[in-house]
């Protein structure tokens, strides 16, 4: 089970991300200026980098969607299909408690935030442009959301018709697209990795006579220069999965068009321990025994017995 981040703390906006659910612009009654006039009289203060200061007006929410600009970065501004590693806070702006739903702070740790049109229009329009180092805060309405959202909220105890969502969010830094740099031979025999280059996907051969190792072993391909990944991180990568011997392909990001995030504590014992220490922008081939794969019961769904070897090819693009 993956860990309750911020942004799942604000179950309306997951679930636009997760279903592509188009959102609703303002209506003509609630006008966005209004709106972006209540936003403004929220104060947030504090550093960028850690856990904000936050101070609602006095009476009722506003219940119109609104972005507002808290603090400029420097870098790169952010577009469509970045993947952000952010800090988030999230309030329920209700006009009495305002209660703080959840923070990336209070966790310990950032969270990957995807850049997309997808998002409730709010938070899409707070992220687009952000660069590294900024705060930006988006209110998230009823009028940026969908009934069923609205309705779903509700039997969780989030009601929209009184009450809006708060996301302060510190944009930490963009996780790399691809993995850049002068690739080695691994210098495994029986595995061989092709390096097109050009953020094009690697090539794993794994069809060999050769015996699979009966320990983990780890190889860079590519040695990247960001920080090293910590054991109770979650990671951003692409990756490519075979079986020793018979160049099965049982896995593959790449394959889905999209890298995908996993906490460390939370995989397979060759992954955690093989990814630990890595560098991000780093290529590492992985070949994994069976005692630190799946064991001996193997992952049948995946046809994997429980005497396979695994070998990955993994590019290390964030940790979080």
């Amino acid at each position: 089970m993956r860990r309750r981040t911020a942004l799942v703390a604000a179950l309306p906006l997951l679930l636009a991300a997760a279903c592509g659910t188009a959102q609703k612009s303002a209506s003509s009654t609630s006008p966005a200026s209004s709106g972006q006039a209540a936003a403004s009289a929220i104060k947030v203060t504090g550093e960028v980098g850690k856990k904000p200061t936050v101070t609602f007006p006095a009476g009722k929410p506003s219940l119109t969607s609104a972005t507002v600009k808290v603090v400029e970065g420097q870098g790169a501004p952010a577009k469509d299909g970045d993947i952000l590693t952010a800090n988030v806070t999230v309030y329920n702006w209700d006009g009495k408690e305002n209660k703080a739903a959840g923070s990336n702070y209070d966790q310990g740790r950032s969270e990957f935030v995807s850049v997309s049109p997808q998002l409730p229009k709010a938070l899409h329009e707070a992220l687009l442009g952000a660069k590294p180092g900024s705060r930006v805060m988006a209110v998230v309405a009823k009028d940026n959301l969908s009934p069923e959202q609205i309705a779903d909220a509700k039997q969780q105890g989030q009601d929209f018709d009184t009450m809006s969502q708060v996301l302060i969010i510190d944009v930490m830094s963009a996780a790399l697209k691809s993995v850049q740099g002068t690739a080695v031979d691994p210098g495994l025999a029986g595995v061989k990795v092709g390096n097109p280059g050009d953020g094009k996907a690697p090539t794993l051969t794994t069809k060999t006579s050769e015996k699979a190792p009966k320990k983990l072993v780890v190889k860079t391909v590519i040695k990247g220069s960001g920080p090293e990944v910590k054991a109770n991180q979650t990671v951003l990568a692409h990756y490519i999965g075979k079986i020793w011997g018979t160049d099965k392909k049982f896995d593959s990001s790449w394959d889905r068009g999209q890298p995908a995030t996993f906490s460390l504590d939370q995989v397979v014992k060759g992954w955690a321990q093989g990814l630990t220490g890595v560098p991000v922008g780093s290529r590492v081939l992985l070949s994994i025994p069976p005692s630190l794969g799946y064991g001996k019961q193997g992952n049948p769904q995946g046809g994997i017995k429980g005497t396979d070897t695994l070998v990955f090819v993994v590019d290390v693009l964030g940790a979080a």
